[in-house]
């Protein structure tokens, strides 16, 4: 079993003093290629550099997250233009609409969100984006520019099966990470991950966040990291009515297929 996490956030501190070693345990786990999640000016140089130190294992992806929108300024978006042409560097994003925290002015958002888009347009590559409590003007948005890039996904899905119907009308990817395991709000997405075409459907752990919660034995330290993505995957394969090979093959060919690895 091959797998590819399309969403680690490994630039995280919580992975500095033991980097190698979590690389090797995902490899351990049939985890062989894992896209760096870039979600800041920072962190988007820092993807940049693990993709550089690991390539063939490690891809990246720039941009600046919601949350971090208030920071961004003419000098983000002439750098994130930089990277984002960079061979390594294999999506726009994380890019999006938060409403759920609002860690950055709605209005301010909703402007780095266009000008990330833009960005992908201009260097012809896919969009890695999220959405939280904003799908109506992430849609509007959406609809706006799809048509204008090579491929979108919708990153750690968590929304309605309307929403999800949205998003496949339009021609998306759908991430699906250990939310899908947490059964205090993850359960409505067994109901219809089954409903995600078989060429669309991507997995991710979004590492160190969301340990999934029916991970046995649960780590002490409660992080999360990309070994666990075999896990996710025979989650969703249970709730897909499918060998668990089968959604691995199925998602990794997906993933490959969309950031040209």
């Amino acid at each position: 079993m091959q797998l590819v996490d399309i969403g680690a956030n490994l630039t995280h501190e919580s992975f500095r003093h033991d980097f190698d070693a979590v690389l090797e345990r995902a490899l351990a786990h049939g985890v062989v290629q894992m896209v760096v999640t870039g979600a800041s000016h920072a962190g988007s140089d820092h993807a940049l550099e693990l993709a550089r130190r690991r390539p063939g294992t490690l891809y990246a992806t720039v941009g600046v997250h919601p949350h971090h929108a208030v920071d961004y300024s003419d000098l983000t978006d002439a750098h994130l233009r930089e990277l984002a042409r960079m061979p390594e560097v294999r999506a726009v994003g994380e890019a999006g609409l938060d409403y759920h925290r609002n860690y950055s002015p709605r209005d301010v958002q909703l402007e780095v969100f266009e000008r990330q888009w833009r960005i992908a347009v201009e260097v012809g590559k896919p969009v890695f984006l999220h959405q939280r409590d904003a799908h109506h003007d992430f849609l509007a948005l959406l609809k706006r520019y799809r048509d204008k890039v090579p491929a979108v996904v919708v990153h750690c899905f968590t929304d309605t099966r309307d929403a999800l119907n949205d998003y496949l009308a339009l021609d998306c990817h759908i991430g699906i990470t250990g939310w899908i395991c947490d059964e205090r709000r993850g359960t409505h997405l067994r109901e219809f991950v089954r409903e995600i075409p078989t060429d669309r459907l991507l997995i991710e752990t979004d590492a160190p966040y969301l340990l999934p919660r029916t991970v046995r034995p649960q780590p002490s330290h409660r992080r999360n990291e990309p070994m666990y993505l075999r896990h996710i995957c025979e989650e969703i394969a249970r709730d897909r009515g499918e060998p668990a090979e089968v959604t691995a093959a199925n998602s990794t060919a997906a993933a490959r297929a969309f950031f040209g690895i």
